[in-house]
């Protein structure tokens, strides 16, 4: 085999993995995407507040309210009863493992601020 042969077949495998590099990285963050759609966001506020509302005492049921912002679409105002916070941060538990990592991110982001909340409402 000569010298250009060797080189050229090298070639095409150096380029074949390159890409398939690329195609993976691409497939990666069109994933990471996703995870952080307002559509998808708002499907896991909707599922996790009605797992809640199953969960808590029937007088806390509509004390659980969350809205997304109509400017800023990845924004949900939370109004929830702080009897009904425990509920919804153990709901949110139960469903990280299924939620994109993205998703998680932003989920685990959402219980550290509300624990934040209520740890200003006790002092």
């Amino acid at each position: 085999m000569s010298k250009w042969n060797k080189t050229k077949n090298l070639t095409f495998y150096n380029v074949s993995i390159t890409n398939k590099m690329l195609n993976k990285i691409d497939s990666g963050i069109t994933t990471l995407q996703h995870g952080l759609n307002p559509e998808n966001l708002d499907y896991w506020y909707k599922k996790i507040t009605e797992e809640t509302i199953e969960i808590v005492p029937p007088w806390l049921a509509d004390k659980i309210i969350v809205k997304q912002d109509s400017i800023l679409p990845m924004k949900f105002n939370i109004n929830i009863s702080k009897r009904a916070v425990r509920y919804f941060m153990q709901v949110i538990d139960l469903n990280l493992e299924k939620m994109p990592y993205t998703t998680r991110l932003y989920f685990l982001k959402v219980q550290e601020i509300m624990s934040i909340e209520m740890d200003k409402s006790l002092v």
